[in-house]
């Protein structure tokens, strides 16, 4: 038995479940019955469950068994700060982001809270959607203090702000502060996004701060609902 065939049996569960063939909350095969499918041991069988597992493929239910999880959403990280550009890539999906408006605007009352600054401000307003496996499933409204970032090009806006920020215009990004919320649709979102029937969009808000802790960042991130699971680490303090 070559040692590393739990690998070839994990790609293959893989390939079931990523096609449809194994659909999302069905049981998988006892140990018992997977051992006799593919002729192998059950110490073999448990390595390429404990994988799936791991790879958030499967859920073990103590004294049930294994079921499929939904892997058609994507995983969006709720403590990092990363850009769309940066998990789309590490996805390995087919992306794309669609600059709907780049203006220069004088703040309202509402911008000015959230920015902390006044009306004599110029902020640059960026609206953008985020387009995945050819489904515009997140739109992105960014309101930069121009004065802090003074050059956007639209050019820039469809690749990465940040990785235009940090490598072209020196900025050192640091933190955020994050507000997940579940809202109705806007008329924006409805123009903007391919809602389809879905009546919610999950709207994270982040307020982004520079090295120096200032801010100079108010983004307002709004999912379509079905698309994404927002996932965290947290570890118990003692």
């Amino acid at each position: 038995m070559r040692e590393n065939k739990f690998l070839s049996i994990y790609d293959e569960l893989v390939n079931q479940i990523q096609s449809g063939r194994m659909k999302p909350n069905t049981k998988l095969p006892s140990e018992n019955e997977l051992v006799e499918q593919y002729h192998t041991s059950r110490e073999t069988i448990r390595k390429a469950l404990n994988l799936l597992s791991q790879n958030g493929y499967i859920q073990k239910v103590k004294g049930k068994g294994s079921f499929v999880l939904d892997v058609s959403r994507y995983d969006f990280p709720v403590s990092g700060l990363v850009s769309f550009k940066e998990i789309a890539q590490k996805m390995g999906r087919p992306w794309k982001t669609i600059v709907n408006k780049l203006e220069e605007i004088q703040p309202d009352e509402y911008l000015q809270k959230q920015l902390h600054i006044s009306s004599k401000d110029t902020v640059w307003k960026v609206i953008r959607s985020r387009e995945m496996e050819h489904e515009r499933i997140i739109l992105d409204k960014d309101f930069f203090i121009k004065k802090v970032v003074p050059n956007l090009t639209t050019e820039i806006c469809e690749g990465s702000i940040y990785e235009y920020l940090e490598h072209e215009a020196g900025l050192k990004i640091s933190f955020a502060k994050k507000e997940i919320t579940v809202d109705e649709p806007t008329e924006e979102d409805y123009c903007y996004l391919d809602l389809k029937d879905y009546k919610h969009v999950v709207v994270v808000k982040n307020y982004v701060y520079l090295e120096d802790m200032s801010l100079f960042q108010y983004t307002e991130s709004r999912h379509r609902l079905d698309k994404f699971r927002f996932v965290d680490f947290a570890r118990r303090g003692n």
